[in-house]
């Protein structure tokens, strides 16, 4: 039998949980979940549903491999239930994070069962860019074959984390799944329009290797992976060379690094600036990539435009 006090202690530290949610903004009955960056929050919203409360780590517009963690990522951490990251060395800054939070929330690392590509950067031209990915290019979002398997195992980690909502979970996900579906068509679609002779492209650093493998467009970056090294005047120097070579008809920018890069190798090799791009992060909602299906619409629609009409 219970006496007063352990009854009291039982009610207390079952109370802990929803206070400390409710401290930060979660309604009461709703999972928290954190995730690392935009796209995985808007995958883990469109499973989840109602039944869940995503709080990001990384806002939209936001760049992951750079980011510095405040003491209130760590009180965040330390009120999920569930805590949704890339892996692949994307978030390097993470490990310490949940360390440090004391968090007791599961961790799902989304990219389980995808086979990581290597970066090209690092391994054709023996570049040092100061962000150490392991070799692994971790930014496997870009296929949207991948995203399947990053939308499996994050309805899988919210059935393990909230049972009751598993027939909740499995339809948005089964729904969520046939959109990408429809999404990958369009973009397959889109390439078919490019001249095979104009599918590629110069970025501001090497995010869509998986983009390129999966739908047949060359990406060329003078950055690594990694957003926080600076391309060399060597690499400027060589990727100018083989735009003017292999006659590269444009230059994206990107939402989450310094357009004056891109710039200048536009301006010295003649190649046309192409639009915007999204490749780590998400744009705000009221922009034109607030969800991962509306970046990647965005980004192929943008590559079409500038690399689909042959020379005026």
């Amino acid at each position: 039998m219970l006496n007063r006090r352990s009854l009291f202690l039982c009610l207390a530290a079952g109370l802990a949980l929803p206070l400390q949610a409710l401290a930060q903004g979660i309604p009461a009955g709703k999972l928290p979940v954190v995730a690392s960056f935009s796209i995985l929050g808007d995958f883990v919203r469109e499973v989840g549903g109602e039944r869940v409360a995503v709080t990001l780590l990384v806002g939209p517009d936001g760049d992951a491999h750079v980011y510095s963690p405040t003491p209130a990522d760590a009180k965040t951490l330390a009120g999920a239930k569930l805590v949704v990251v890339n892996g692949l060395k994307f978030e390097g800054w993470l490990t310490r994070l949940v360390k440090s939070s004391g968090t007791k929330a599961t961790v799902a690392t989304v990219t389980k069962g995808i086979t990581p590509q290597k970066m090209a950067d690092e391994h054709d031209h023996g570049h040092d860019h100061g962000h150490d990915h392991g070799g692994a290019d971790p930014h496997a979002w870009q296929s949207v074959a991948n995203a399947r398997l990053y939308v499996g195992n994050i309805r899988d980690a919210l059935i393990v984390a909230d049972p009751a909502g598993k027939a909740a979970y499995e339809a948005n996900a089964a729904a969520y799944l046939a959109k990408l579906d429809t999404l990958e068509a369009e973009i397959k679609a889109s390439v078919a329009r490019i001249p095979a002779d104009r599918r590629k492209a110069i970025t501001s650093h090497d995010a869509f290797g998986y983009f390129a493998k999966a739908y047949g467009i060359e990406f060329i970056a003078p950055q690594g992976v990694s957003t926080e090294a600076e391309a060399s005047a060597r690499d400027v120097a060589r990727i100018i060379r083989q735009i003017k070579t292999q006659k590269v008809p444009a230059v994206f920018l990107e939402n989450v690094t310094n357009p004056r890069l891109a710039e200048q190798i536009a301006r010295e090799s003649g190649a046309k600036i192409g639009g915007r791009l999204y490749s780590d992060a998400l744009s705000a909602a009221d922009g034109p990539a607030g969800t991962y299906i509306a970046m990647m619409k965005h980004n192929i629609s943008e590559i079409e435009k500038a690399l689909g009409a042959g020379p005026a």
